[in-house]
């Protein structure tokens, strides 16, 4: 299954929609990148595309890439600094293994979904919106 397939478009307007709602409670930034396959470990996948996305240059250090490479079956969850220094070491396999159960039974949106609403409740305890009110990156999903 290639990775634009992995949702419809009503399903990927819909993450969108729920990246957006995460995001109006917090100051910090979610991503999510899908692509079929890649050759390197998805954390270090996903750690190469947090940068290339310009993740790494938010003000706060405070984003999450949620990142599937969904022909590998494999994903992970990188977050920038600022965030990564105040969670528990468990907490982001935690969601990635929820995330898997979801895709093992083929709820691809769902999960997704699932997964960001749980990122930004983390994001909104550890970063409540600054009033700035900026969205600092796109709240489209990347794919490669």
């Amino acid at each position: 299954m290639p990775s634009k397939d992995l949702l419809t478009k009503k399903q990927e307007q819909q993450v969108i929609e729920a990246i957006q709602e995460a995001e109006k409670r917090t100051s910090g930034e979610i991503r999510i990148h899908i692509e079929q396959s890649s050759d390197q470990e998805p954390l270090q996948r996903a750690a190469y595309i947090f940068h290339e996305l310009g993740m790494d240059q938010t003000t706060l250090q405070n984003g999450v890439l949620i990142y599937i490479a969904d022909e590998d079956h494999q994903a992970a969850i990188y977050a920038g600094k600022g965030i990564h220094e105040q969670v528990e070491d468990d907490y982001w396999s935690t969601i990635l293994d929820q995330l898997i159960a979801h895709f093992k039974k083929q709820e691809f949106e769902q999960g997704i979904e699932e997964t960001v609403r749980r990122v930004g409740q983390k994001l909104a305890d550890l970063f409540p919106p600054d009033g700035r009110a900026t969205n600092e990156l796109s709240d489209e999903i990347s794919y490669t």
